[in-house]
C-alpha cells in the first residue's frame, strides 16, 4: 500500500498526517507555522509524522499541501507591492468591485488600448506610456497585474503588455484572462492584483518546501490544494497563486467528508486566524457562483462557497468600555498570543508584563509585544516606517517602546499589513492557558497579561473583570458567541427559500436571538439549526460543544478533526477546468474567442465543436501536466438565444470543460 503524506500550512500550526491509501491514518503530528520562513514548520511537522509512522522517507508516494497563507494574506491585507496596467478603461472603473482599496495605495497605469464586446481592437495599444510607467516603478514592485477591456474576446493586448513588461523588467506578471474567461473588466482586474500580490509569497513558500522535503528525502511530487478542494502540481500553484485562496478551507471540507462521511452538514474549522464555514450538500463541498469571496473582495477564482470571518485562536481581543458592563470583541486581525512570544523572548515579555503590573494605572499599549519578521523584502517603504521598522531591529520589544508618536501607530500596521512585523497581545489562546484548557506555551506569561488586560476600565469606572480567571471565560463565551453567528449566517446564506434581508441581519434579529434562547412569553418562539455542523481545528473541543448548546444542532467532533486540512490534501482528485465563449457580432456569422485571437464560422455547431475541442486539449493537458492519470472530460455548454418574430436565435455560449483524474502515484 502506497503512503501519502498531507501537510497543512496553518496560521500558527503546520500540520502533517501519513495516510494509506486503504483509508487508515498511520500517523499526524504539529508544529509551530513559522512566518520568517513557512518551510522550517513544514519540516518539523514532516520530520515528526515521519518518525513516529517510523517510515523511510523514499516510501511516500505521494506528497500534498493546502495552505491558508493566500486565505490569511487577503484577510490581513497582506503581500507585496504590485503594480496595475488598466487597458482601455477610465480612471473611474477604478473605484469599481474595491479595485481601488485592493490596491493599496499601489500604482495603476490606466494605458489606452483595448478590445471591443466583439473582440476588434477598440483603440491602438499606447506603448510608449506603459515603457515610461516601468521606468518609474518597476524597481519598487513585486509583481505586475495586466488588464485589458474584453480581454476575454480578445487578449492581445493584455499578451502584449506581458511580453513588453517581462522583457524590461523580469518581474512576474498575471494576465487577467488567462484567470477567468467571464466578462466584467474592474472584477477581473482586482483578480489579477490579488494574484500578483501573492505570487512571491506563494513561490517562496512552494519552492522552500519541496526544497524542505528534499532535504528529508522525499522525492515523490508535491501537489497543492485549490480553492475549490481539487489538487494542481506546484508548478500551476506558483503561476496562479490567487487559485489557493480558500486551500486551506476547501482541504478541510474533504477532509471532514473523509473524517465522517456527512453527506449534508455545516463544516467549522477554527484555526489561528480565521474562522471558515462551508456546507457539504450531496457529498460535496458547495462551490460559490459568484467567486471567492476573501477579506471583503469578491474575486473571479472558483472556489467553495465559504464564509471566512478573521475569528480564530489568536484573534485580537479588543476591551468594549461602552455601557455600564463593558465587555469583549474579537478579530479580526491576527496578533501573536503573548503566551508564545513569552516562549521566543522569555526575558523581555516577562520583565515587561511584571514592570507593567507594578504601575499604579495601566498604559495604552500595556500587555502588547513587537517583533520584526527576518528575511522579508521592505520595498517602497516610507520614511516614517522605515524608522519604525529600523527601532524594531531583530529583537522583541514592548510596543510601547517602539511607539514614540500616535501617528506611528499607522505606520505599524502598515508594516504588519506588508508582513514585515508581527505585533503580540492578548488572545483566546492565551483564554484557553489561563482556563488551562490549553498548556502548550507560557501559563504565567498569559495569566500576567490578562490580569493587566483584566484592570482596563469600563464605562462604569469599574475594572472589565475582577481577575484574569473571569476575564478568560469573558472571551471564550464572546468565541462562542461570535462562532455562532458565523454559522447562523452561513445558514441563512444557503438557504434555498431566501428570507429577504442580508444574513448577517438575521443572524443577529431579535427574533433570532429570542429563539435560541427558547423565549416564553405570549409569543413562543424557538429557533437552531437544522443541520447537523462538523467542527474542525485543534482547538474545536475547546469552544464547539458550547457552540452546539448554543444553536440547538449536533456537533460532531471527529477523530483527527486537528489535522482534517492535511488529510484532505492528499485525499482529492485533480480536477482542471478551462471555459471560453462563442457570440454571434452579425446574424450568420458565429466567433470563438480564442487565446490567440478571435476566429469566425458560418454555422453555431461549428463554432461550438472548435471551442470545445480547444478547450477539451487544454484541461486534460492542463491535468495531466498536474500528475493525473485516468482522466475523464465533461462538457457543461450554456447556450442563450433570443425569440426574434416566432423563431429562436443564437446570442451567445459559454462552454466549460472538466477534465478530472486521481493523482499518478509514485511505485516504489
Amino acid at each position: 500500500m502506497a503512503l501519502l503524506l498531507g501537510v497543512d500550512t496553518g496560521g500558527t500550526y503546520t500540520d502533517a498526517v501519513l495516510i494509506r491509501d486503504d483509508r487508515d491514518v498511520l500517523a499526524k503530528a504539529k508544529a509551530l507555522t513559522t512566518r520568517q520562513d513557512l518551510a522550517i514548520g513544514v519540516g518539523e511537522a514532516v520530520a515528526a509524522v515521519l518518525a513516529e509512522a517510523a517510515v523511510e522517507p523514499g516510501e511516500i508516494a505521494l506528497a500534498a499541501l493546502s495552505t491558508t497563507l493566500a486565505t490569511n494574506a487577503l484577510v490581513e491585507g497582506q503581500g507585496g507591492r504590485v503594480a496595475l496596467i488598466y487597458i482601455g478603461f477610465g480612471e473611474a472603473d477604478l473605484d469599481r468591485h474595491g479595485l481601488r482599496e485592493a490596491l493599496k495605495g499601489d500604482p495603476a497605469l490606466v494605458l489606452a488600448g483595448g478590445h471591443s464586446h466583439s473582440g476588434g481592437e477598440a483603440a491602438p495599444l499606447d506603448t510608449e506610456a506603459l515603457r515610461v510607467f516601468l521606468q518609474q516603478e518597476a524597481a519598487s514592485v513585486s509583481g505586475f497585474a495586466i488588464a485589458g477591456q474584453f480581454a476575454t474576446r480578445n487578449p492581445a493586448h493584455e499578451l502584449e503588455v506581458a511580453r513588453i513588461i517581462a522583457e524590461e523588467t523580469g518581474v512576474p506578471v498575471t494576465c487577467s484572462h488567462q484567470l477567468s474567461a467571464r466578462l466584467n473588466g474592474p472584477k477581473r482586474a482586482l483578480t489579477a492584483v490579488l494574484n500578483a500580490r501573492l505570487i512571491g509569497m506563494i513561490d517562496r513558500l512552494i519552492g522552500r518546501a519541496e526544497t524542505r522535503l528534499a532535504d528529508l528525502g522525499i522525492t515523490a511530487q508535491m501537489m497543492v490544494v485549490r480553492g475549490d478542494g481539487a489538487l494542481m502540481s506546484s508548478a500551476q500553484a506558483r503561476a496562479r497563486p490567487i487559485e489557493t485562496i480558500l486551500s486551506g478551507p476547501a482541504a478541510s471540507l474533504v477532509g471532514a467528508r473523509w473524517l465522517t462521511g456527512v453527506d449534508s452538514a455545516l463544516v467549522s474549522d477554527i484555526g489561528g486566524t480565521t474562522t471558515d464555514v462551508a456546507l457539504i450538500e450531496n457529498g460535496k463541498p458547495k462551490i460559490d457562483p459568484a467567486g471567492a469571496q476573501v477579506g471583503g473582495f469578491r474575486t473571479m477564482v472558483e472556489a467553495v462557497a465559504m464564509r471566512t470571518s478573521g475569528l480564530g485562536g489568536d484573534s485580537q481581543v479588543h476591551p468594549v468600555a461602552a455601557g455600564l458592563n463593558g465587555g469583549v470583541s474579537l478579530g479580526p486581525r491576527r496578533v501573536l498570543p503573548v503566551s508564545l512570544i513569552a516562549t521566543m523572548a522569555p526575558d523581555v515579555v516577562h520583565a515587561a508584563l511584571d514592570t507593567q503590573l507594578r504601575a499604579a494605572t495601566v498604559g495604552e499599549y500595556d500587555g502588547r509585544f513587537v517583533r520584526a519578521i527576518p528575511g522579508q523584502q521592505s520595498l517602497g517603504l516610507s520614511d516614517r516606517e522605515a524608522r519604525v521598522l529600523d527601532r524594531i531591529g531583530d529583537q522583541t520589544h514592548p510596543l510601547g517602546a517602539v511607539l514614540q508618536t500616535r501617528i506611528e501607530q499607522g505606520a505599524l500596521m502598515r508594516l504588519v499589513d506588508r508582513g514585515l512585523v508581527q505585533v503580540a497581545g492578548v488572545t483566546p489562546s492565551d483564554a484557553s492557558h489561563v482556563l488551562r484548557r490549553l498548556s502548550s506555551w507560557d501559563n504565567d506569561a498569559a495569566q500576567k497579561a490578562l490580569t493587566l488586560f483584566a484592570r482596563r476600565r469600563v464605562g462604569s469606572g469599574d475594572r472589565l473583570a475582577p481577575d484574569a480567571e473571569t476575564l478568560a471565560q469573558m472571551i471564550v463565551d464572546q468565541m462562542t458567541e461570535q462562532t455562532s453567528l458565523t454559522l447562523l449566517e452561513t445558514a441563512f446564506a444557503e438557504e434555498s427559500n431566501p428570507f429577504g434581508p442580508p444574513p448577517d441581519q438575521l443572524a443577529r434579529h431579535v427574533l433570532m436571538q429570542r429563539g435560541l434562547i427558547g423565549h416564553q412569553g405570549l409569543v413562543a418562539i424557538k429557533a437552531g439549526l437544522n443541520v447537523d455542523v462538523v467542527g474542525l481545528g485543534a482547538s474545536a473541543p475547546s469552544y464547539y460543544p458550547a457552540v452546539g448548546s448554543r444553536l440547538h444542532c449536533r456537533m460532531i467532533l471527529p477523530d483527527h478533526a486537528g489535522v482534517a486540512n492535511a488529510i484532505g490534501a492528499v485525499v482529492g482528485r485533480i480536477t482542471m477546468r478551462r471555459s471560453g465563449t462563442v457570440t454571434a457580432p452579425e446574424e450568420g456569422r458565429y466567433r470563438v474567442h480564442l487565446e490567440n485571437g478571435p476566429q469566425d464560422f458560418a454555422a453555431s455547431e461549428e463554432a461550438l465543436i472548435c471551442l470545445e475541442t480547444e478547450l477539451r486539449a487544454e484541461a486534460r493537458a492542463a491535468a495531466e501536466a498536474a500528475g493525473a492519470q485516468d482522466i475523464s472530460v465533461q462538457v457543461d455548454r450554456d447556450i442563450r438565444v433570443a425569440e426574434v418574430e416566432a423563431r429562436q436565435v443564437f446570442v451567445e455560449a459559454f462552454l466549460t470543460v472538466e477534465a478530472s483524474g486521481r493523482p499518478r502515484i509514485a511505485q516504489g
